[in-house]
Order: structure tokens, then C-alpha cells, then sequence
């Protein structure tokens, strides 16, 4: 079987290279916005690792790591506009760092005591989703709705939108993923299905998935499909910039297969030692995204210590601020279980509210001597 090609800007080693349809699309990007490009990169990394720090210290209850996707998550980050949407998955970290969300927020729902933590129509971007694969059809109707709303193919810069889904190679194997590919095809949806093929999903490789390249899934639908080194961060910016340009002009949908590999666990409760090789982790620790990018800096003479200086110190600020907050957040009232429920208020939940407020109260109300029995 051969393998699909595979768009490369940037050599593992930082090596810039030539490719005549997306080279161009990163040529705007100057020494600063690639320093902005690594910068995005180290942060989102110091996030990661303060997070999972946190998860073994107790603090939060389970956290996924993106260690390894970076560029993937930065570089198509950056690719979007401020009108389009994203809807990602559970590990999109690096993503909602581009949208401007608070990395405190992502946390809240791991500490459990949120649903998510930032509302989405400020940054445009969507909760996080724990079911695999669902929030695939969820962007393909908003993709649908956008298009219904006359926001796509006006040739206005600030009108027209495109929609964007993040998941990965095992959602792609899922019936909703199929099910979105399926819709978006035929009504021409204006919507990026981006998939981070990290290897893995949990502990099932992707060959156990996928008789063929996952790329070559989307083609089965008519979607138009390419499949980008999701290690490199000017490559993802540059694919995922073309594929976000077709759906806001009105040419549909585009599969994206972003080759990567996740260098952490799927989760802080797995192990992936028991299911891959050191010698697998080293293989692709050697295509590590940040260092690709400041390798390239380095040999440009882009790279200064004034910054590298301020870069360190952004992200010690960014450790000390996670670890204090998040220690700091508090269970919510038991009874915000019922916020949220419906988009209104609902009748049969107010009475649920109501219930439950004055059984909660009669512990409260109940006598000094009784209460703990009662309890």
C-alpha cells in the first residue's frame, strides 16, 4: 500500500522546504509571527505539563495530555479567522489557547466543577466534548446553519465563516464521524473536518482502525482530502488556511489528516507503556514539533535570549497562576445540577429544583442531635 503524500514545510531538523501549493500561504508570516507561532507552542507544552502535575497531586480528577500535538493544535489554530467557529474535542488545549480562552477555564471541568468554563460564543469556540466523535455532526449542522445564514461565499472578508471540527483517528471510526462526513458532502457544508492522527486511540493503533491511510477515508465520501505533518507548525497553518478559504468561499467541505503522535498518555489514567515501545517514543521525539520550529529560528538568527527570557518567564507566571486558581476553585451549590438542562426555563426541571432545594434544607433545618444521624 502506498503511502499518501505528506505536506512539509519545516525538516524535523528546521529545515525550510518548497511546496508550490502551500509555501505561499506562509509567506506573509515574518520573523515575529514565527516567534509568536513557537511562543503559542512552549506555552500551550507548560500548560500541559502544570495540568498533569496537577492531576497527580489530586487536584484535578483526570486530564488529557496534548504533549506532542502542538502544531497540529497552534498551527491550525492560528489559521482561523475571528468569525469562524471550532469545535473540538477533549484535547484541544493548544486550540482554545489561539481563541483566546483562559487555560484556567479548560481546567475547571477537569476539577469538576464546571461543564466547560468559558462561554463559547465569546472566543467561537465550542465546549470541549468527552464523547468521541458526537460534536463531529453538532459542527456540521452549525457548518449547515452558517451557510442557510447567507455567511459564506459573499466574498465579504469579515462575513464569510467556516466551521471547523477537531477529533481524532479514533473518532474516526465512529458512526457520527461517518454520519458528518456524509452530511457535510452533500450539502457542501463549509466545514474543516480536522483530524489529529496521534497513533493512537487509547491503546489501539491505527492499523487496527483503518485498512487504508485515514486521509483516503474522506475521498470515500467525495470529500476533497490531504494529509499534512501535523509536526509541522507551518505546514498545519498553511493547509488548514487553503482548507478554512474554500468553505468561507462556498467550495465545501475539506478532510484534513494531520500526522502526529501523542508523546503523553491518552489520559492521566492510562499507561502507554503497555502498549507501545520506547523506541517508538524515541522515533518521534526526534520530529519534535517545537524543536523543529527553533531550530529553524536558530539558524535564521530569529531567536534572541531577550526573548527566549521572556518566553520562560510567561510561562513560570502561567504555572504559578494555574496551580493557585486552581486550588482555589470551590465545589459548586449541588444544585446548579439543574442549570443548563434546557436552553429555557422548564417546568418539570423547576419542580426537580424545587424539591431537591427543600430536601437539601432539611438537613440544614434539622436539630443539632439528629442531623448527623439523618445525614
Amino acid at each position: 500500500m502506498n503511502e499518501p503524500d505528506l505536506v512539509q514545510l519545516l525538516t524535523p531538523t528546521g529545515e525550510r522546504l518548497d511546496h508550490p501549493d502551500y509555501s505561499p500561504r506562509v509567506a506573509h508570516l515574518d520573523p515575529e509571527a514565527l516567534r509568536g507561532l513557537y511562543r503559542d507552542m512552549v506555552l500551550a507544552r507548560r500548560f500541559d505539563t502544570e495540568a498533569t502535575a496537577l492531576q497527580r497531586q489530586g487536584e484535578l480528577g483526570l486530564f488529557p495530555p496534548a504533549l506532542g500535538q502542538e502544531a497540529a493544535q497552534v498551527g491550525s489554530g492560528r489559521a482561523l479567522a475571528p468569525q469562524d467557529y471550532a469545535f473540538p474535542s477533549y484535547r484541544e488545549h493548544g486550540v482554545a489557547h489561539t481563541r483566546g480562552v483562559d487555560l484556567v477555564d479548560v481546567l475547571r471541568q477537569f476539577r469538576g466543577i464546571d461543564h466547560g468554563g468559558w462561554d463559547p460564543r465569546a472566543h467561537n469556540f465550542h465546549l470541549y466534548t468527552l464523547v468521541i466523535g458526537s460534536h463531529t455532526l453538532h459542527a456540521t449542522g452549525y457548518a449547515m446553519g452558517v451557510q442557510r445564514d447567507g455567511a459564506v461565499g459573499t466574498g465579504d472578508p469579515a462575513r464569510d465563516t467556516a466551521v471547523i471540527a477537531y477529533f481524532g483517528d479514533g473518532a474516526t471510526s465512529q458512526g457520527d464521524t461517518n454520519e458528518a462526513f456524509v452530511f457535510a458532502a452533500v450539502n457542501n457544508a463549509p466545514l474543516v473536518l480536522f483530524c489529529q492522527n496521534n497513533q493512537w486511540a487509547i491503546s489501539e493503533s491505527t492499523d487496527k482502525q483503518s485498512r487504508v491511510p485515514i486521509v483516503e477515508r474522506g475521498k470515500g465520501f467525495g470529500v476533497p482530502s490531504v494529509r499534512v505533518d501535523g509536526n509541522d507548525v507551518l505546514a498545519c497553518y498553511a493547509v488548514t488556511s487553503e482548507a478554512l478559504e474554500r468553505a468561507r468561499s462556498g467550495n465545501g467541505p475539506t478532510f484534513i489528516e494531520a500526522y502526529t503522535y501523542r508523546m503523553g498518555a491518552h489520559t492521566t489514567s492510562d499507561d502507554p507503556t503497555r502498549y507501545r515501545s520506547a523506541a517508538e517514543e524515541e522515533a518521534w521525539r526526534r520530529r519534535d514539533p517545537i524543536d523543529r520550529l527553533r531550530l529553524h529560528l536558530e539558524a535564521t538568527g530569529e531567536l534572541g535570549q531577550d526573548f527566549l527570557d521572556e518566553l520562560a518567564a510567561a510561562g513560570d507566571a502561567l504555572g504559578v497562576r494555574l496551580r493557585a486558581e486552581v486550588k482555589a476553585m470551590q465545589a459548586p451549590a449541588t444544585s446548579t445540577m439543574f442549570e443548563h438542562v434546557y436552553a429555557g426555563a422548564h417546568s418539570v426541571v423547576e419542580a426537580e429544583r424545587a424539591w431537591f432545594e427543600e430536601y437539601e434544607a432539611s438537613f440544614t433545618d434539622a436539630p443539632a442531635s439528629t442531623a448527623g444521624a439523618t445525614r
